[in-house]
């Protein structure tokens, strides 16, 4: 249906929601009890839940009767603010389509003179202030919606970040557009990593589903314990499940992306037995790094696309090799993601 063409449904609707919009809500059961969440219907089939308490990072999402995101065994679960050291972070880690790491670590537990951090920081643990809902309006004819919350990582007498995101689309339109806008809000340097978990499950993840990007893959000392088939298919398709990688087994791989002549990045999942696939695109000057990490256990089937400022090694790392970004007193970062949906033919097209 073209939503674009108002003459498909002028005078004929009561309401925009009748076409799709934001809805919000707390969730009464179970361990996310409390959990205030915004669903977004696009009105193209393409359906996800904004978990607002943990970020306004995306659990749900579905296309028409398929799921696209991979929900772990911990599921839905309310924020846990001090699950910081260690590999706490995993008790809460529900999967989920976008699930944001950082923003002053991420990457393994780590410690230096400055202090300790637990795996992948405080961010999908932090609740956001909710700024603002714009609704689809039918009778101006405007069918963008918007969602916007601020989420604050910092401490009395040490840094101060302040991350404004920004989810919107348009009604009729299969895609996610996420704008993160990090602030440093403090009068210190701020240490600043950020890296972007894109999880998707079955069934658009699959045996044989094509992993779709261009670029160089980075040697790293664990490529040796890879699994035999990544060393023969190198991050380009996905598996059967595989008992190597049961418990903490996984394949990664740290992708120098190449760009198009507008410096963005595009990658993705393509599922041509389905003609289903996610589209994922940002800019490198942004986030130069992609990572993809593989993780086929049975009935822990996921693998995730992950921009990001570095690779997922941690603010003692980062900061040893001189690759750690320091925000300067009112200094600010912007990155955008856009993801979309696609169908039909375009999936057998999509190559790079």
């Amino acid at each position: 249906m073209n939503l674009s063409d108002p003459s498909n449904w002028k005078d004929k609707l009561s309401n925009s929601r009748q076409l799709g919009g934001i809805e919000t809500s707390v969730l009464d059961n179970g361990a996310g009890r409390g959990t205030r969440i915004a669903w977004i219907n696009t009105g193209t089939g393409l359906r996800f839940k904004v978990v607002l308490d943990r970020g306004m990072d995306i659990l749900d999402a579905f296309h028409n009767e398929h799921s696209l995101s991979w929900i772990s065994n911990v599921g839905h679960v309310s924020s846990q603010p001090f699950s910081n050291q260690g590999i706490d972070w995993l008790r809460t880690f529900g999967g989920g389509l976008l699930t944001t790491c950082g923003i002053s670590s991420m990457g393994p537990p780590n410690a230096d003179e400055t202090g300790s951090r637990g795996l992948h920081g405080n961010y999908s643990n932090t609740p956001a202030e909710l700024i603002s809902i714009k609704q689809p309006d039918i009778y101006s004819g405007d069918l963008s919606y918007e969602i916007v919350g601020i989420i604050r990582e910092t401490t009395t007498f040490g840094p101060s970040l302040e991350l404004k995101r920004t989810i919107s689309g348009i009604l009729g339109s299969a895609e996610i557009n996420i704008k993160d806008e990090v602030f440093n809000r403090g009068n210190s340097p701020a240490p600043h990593m950020v890296l972007y978990h894109i999880n998707c499950g079955w069934p658009l993840i699959d045996d044989g589903t094509r992993i779709v990007w261009k670029g160089e893959i980075q040697k790293r000392e664990s490529d040796d314990s890879m699994s035999d088939f990544n060393k023969k298919n190198r991050f380009t398709k996905c598996a059967a499940p595989l008992d190597e990688h049961s418990a903490f087994g996984e394949d990664v791989a740290f992708i120098d992306p190449s760009t198009d002549e507008n410096d963005q990045v595009t990658c993705g999942y393509m599922n041509d037995n389905l003609e289903l696939g996610l589209s994922i695109s940002f800019s490198k000057k942004q986030m130069p790094w992609l990572i993809n990490w593989q993780h086929w256990g049975k009935n822990e089937y996921v693998t995730a696309l992950e921009p990001a400022t570095n690779p997922p090694v941690g603010q003692a790392a980062a900061r040893e090799n001189g690759t750690l970004i320091l925000l300067k007193p009112g200094e600010s970062r912007t990155y955008e993601i856009k993801l979309e949906v696609l169908k039909g033919q375009t999936v057998s097209e999509f190559k790079m």
